[in-house]
């Protein structure tokens, strides 16, 4: 979805501008990934982080053995927000 998708939606009510800051502030996290023309994709690390499985904080999955946890680079969600 795009930002301009998401400031047409009846439910959310803030400008676009915010939400562009707030979407490039997830970027700067690693918790999207933005594909081009304000669309972003959600990463492994966004996911893991909605389902309390990612501390953003310490870059590094909870719970989880390290050679278990998806690579930022090579593995990114298919989902868009």
């Amino acid at each position: 979805m795009s930002v301009g998708d998401l400031h047409e939606n009846e439910y959310i009510r803030v400008s676009k501008t915010q939400i562009s800051r707030r979407c490039k502030k997830l970027e700067e996290h690693g918790l999207l990934r933005k594909v081009g023309h304000g669309v972003y994709m959600i990463t492994d690390e966004g996911q893991a982080y909605l389902e309390e499985e990612y501390d953003v904080e310490q870059g590094k999955f909870i719970n989880q053995d390290q050679t278990d946890a998806p690579s930022t680079e090579s593995a990114k969600s298919e989902n868009e927000i």
